[in-house]
C-alpha cells in the first residue's frame, strides 16, 4: 500500500522501474536485468552467472521500491556484513542520484534512509541478528546459495504482515541448501529467471574458454552456466539416492 503525495518522479517510478534505474540512476540495464527490474512477482529467483551485475541489479530494485513506496522497508540479507556493506555502498551511490544525501536510520549500523521515511537495511548471513522487522516491503536475498538456511528460515515471517515480495539471487553452489531446493522442487509460485554467461553481452566468448580450460568443466558449469553441480561430498548422487527410495518395493510384513 502506497501512501503520502508522490512526486512526478515517483509516480515515474512506479511505471517502469528499468526506465527509472536508466534515467533517475544512471544504470543502462540489459534486456535480462530489465526483465527482474520490472518483474511484479512476489516470489523470484535470479540463477545466475558469476559478473553479471546481480548485486547492482538488486541495489537498483531496492532503491526503487524505496523509492516508489514511501515509508517502505527493504531489507537486504547476505552471507557476510562485508557482502552487506558492499550491497548498501551500491544502494547509496544511487540513492545520491536521486538527489538524496545518504544517512543511516539511526539504529542499524548498515542502513539508508529516504527524505519519504522508507528505509533498506543491509543484513549478515547471521541468524541470531537478523531478527526482529516486521511489515517488509521488498526481501532481497543476495548470493542466496551460501546463506544458511537458518537465516532463510527466520526471514521469511517478516514478509507476513506488509505481505512482502521475495527475490533470491545467485551463483549456484551445488545441490543443498534453500536456494537450490526452490528453484528446483518450489513450484509455480517462484518466477524463475536463468542468466548464463553466454548470455551476457559483457562476457566475452575468449574469456570463457580461458576459464573454461583454468576450472574446469564442472566448477565452469557452476560459475558461469548456471549449473547445479553435485559437490563431491557423497558417494551417491542425490538424484541417484532419491529415485532408488521412489522406487524401492515395501517390505513383506
Amino acid at each position: 500500500m502506497r501512501t503520502g503525495r508522490q512526486t512526478k518522479a515517483q509516480q515515474k517510478a512506479e511505471e517502469s522501474a528499468a526506465d527509472f534505474a536508466r534515467e533517475r540512476l544512471g544504470f543502462y540495464a540489459d534486456a535480462q536485468q530489465r526483465s527482474v527490474l520490472n518483474s511484479t512477482a512476489k516470489r523470484g529467483i535470479l540463477n545466475c552467472t558469476r559478473q553479471w551485475g546481480k548485486s547492482t541489479t538488486a541495489a537498483a530494485k531496492a532503491v526503487h521500491r524505496a523509492w516508489s513506496e514511501a515509508g517502505a522497508l527493504v531489507l537486504a540479507a547476505s552471507p557476510t556484513e562485508r557482502q552487506s556493506a558492499e550491497f548498501m555502498r551500491k544502494a547509496a551511490e544511487f540513492a545520491r542520484r536521486l538527489g538524496a544525501r545518504p544517512r543511516g536510520d539511526g539504529d542499524q549500523p548498515l542502513s539508508l534512509l529516504l527524505p519519504n521515511g522508507s528505509r533498506i537495511v543491509g543484513l549478515p548471513g547471521t541468524e541470531g541478528t537478523v531478527r526482529g522487522f516486521s511489515a517488509v516491503s521488498l526481501l532481497l536475498i543476495d548470493e542466496a546459495a551460501r546463506v544458511d538456511d537458518g537465516v532463510y528460515k527466520a526471514l521469511r515471517p517478516m514478509l507476513a504482515v506488509g505481505d512482502g515480495d521475495l527475490w533470491l539471487m545467485s551463483t549456484p553452489f551445488g545441490q543443498r541448501g534453500f536456494f537450490w531446493d526452490e528453484w528446483e522442487h518450489g513450484g509455480d509460485r517462484w518466477h524463475r529467471v536463468s542468466v548464463a554467461a553466454t548470455e551476457c553481452p559483457r562476457i566475452s566468448a575468449e574469456f570463457l574458454e580461458e576459464e573454461r580450460q583454468a576450472l574446469g568443466s564442472r566448477w565452469f558449469a557452476q560459475e558461469y552456466l548456471c549449473r547445479f553441480v553435485e559437490n563431491g561430498s557423497r558417494w551417491f548422487a542425490r538424484d541417484v539416492v532419491e529415485r532408488a527410495i521412489e522406487e524401492r518395493e515395501p517390505l513383506e510384513p
